[in-house]
């Protein structure tokens, strides 16, 4: 169902296997199984999850995980009650997106370029790491999205990019000259590959991995100076988020540059306009302006 009703990702796919995965051991060790689950043998799941360690996060995903599982399961005639209806999930610890500053983000573009007298292969790598980068931030890409790009997709001189992400819901970002500089040098080197994607891996009619994508940003990260374990695709995602916050951007703008179907998932970078805020009532709120004029006078 989740794969032809709502074109579910195999990444989603797999870590619902996972998550259901999960639920059966534990019943299993109860004498239930998944369709026949009770509600006390959901609660001993998830208190077994609590002993083992699991954050409040992952318990609270597996949870939805579960309480959809029970309503297809309904939906399907498959049983008459919903074992899972009246399990509330934990609150999840409130976490702040990491991310880099504007200037480590430019020595980290910088540091793709490669010697002329490289070799062919270093430099090709050098152009893949320039052309990946640019793109993800600033077009805030998820590295699923960067990796499935086809060629066409940079052809000629398209202002905007038409993205594919979650659930196969399409949506428009802008590209960035040097974004798209950087991305058709890398084509007309591919040229003769003749791959359908833009970052071709080994084989040309597969995509790049994420994992050779990993070694090619590890090296950037570490060519540039910065700690390569604050490094990932997701990062230059949050950094494209903040920084644009940071500037002044829409919100709603936002949620629609980084595809997120709901903007309650897009206000947790409304963090970085706290200090914004706090500067703005500083400068120009009158009341601030006479105390820091009373504290001069008592200093």
């Amino acid at each position: 169902m989740l794969a032809a009703e709502r074109a579910a990702a195999p990444n989603t796919l797999a870590a619902y296997t996972a998550d259901l995965t999960c639920c059966e051991e534990s019943l299993a060790a109860q004498g239930e199984t998944l369709l026949q689950a009770s509600a006390a043998g959901l609660a001993e799941w998830m208190a077994d999850m609590g002993r083992s360690g699991q954050s409040r996060r992952t318990v609270a995903r597996r949870l939805s995980c579960i309480k959809q599982f029970c309503l297809f399961l309904l939906r399907e005639g498959l049983r008459e009650d919903n074992p899972a209806a009246h399990l509330d999930a934990p609150r999840p610890e409130a976490s702040l997106p990491h991310f880099l500053s504007e200037s480590e983000v430019v020595a980290l573009i910088d540091a793709c370029a490669v010697s002329p007298e490289a070799s062919e292969a270093k430099q090709r790598r050098g152009l893949v790491a320039r052309a990946a980068l640019e793109l993800l931030y600033a077009s805030g890409l998820r590295i699923s999205e960067l990796l499935s790009l086809p060629r066409e997709a940079l052809a000629g001189e398209r202002q905007m990019l038409v993205v594919r992400g979650k659930g196969g819901r399409e949506r428009l970002v802008p590209l960035s000259d040097s974004a798209r500089e950087a991305a058709q040098a890398l084509l007309a080197l591919d040229a003769p590959k003749a791959s359908p994607y833009l970052f071709p891996g080994r084989d040309p009619k597969r995509p790049l991995t994420r994992q050779a994508f990993d070694k090619i940003l590890y090296e950037v990260g570490l060519q540039a100076g910065l700690d390569p374990a604050r490094l990932s695709p997701h990062v230059l995602r949050h950094s494209f988020a903040t920084h644009l916050l940071a500037h002044g951007a829409d919100l709603r703008a936002l949620q629609m540059l980084l595809g997120h179907a709901d903007i309650a998932t897009t206000q947790i970078y409304t963090h970085v306009q706290t200090e914004r805020l706090k500067q703005a009532v500083e400068s120009f709120h009158p009341l601030a302006s006479e105390r820091a004029g009373q504290t001069e006078k008592t200093g």
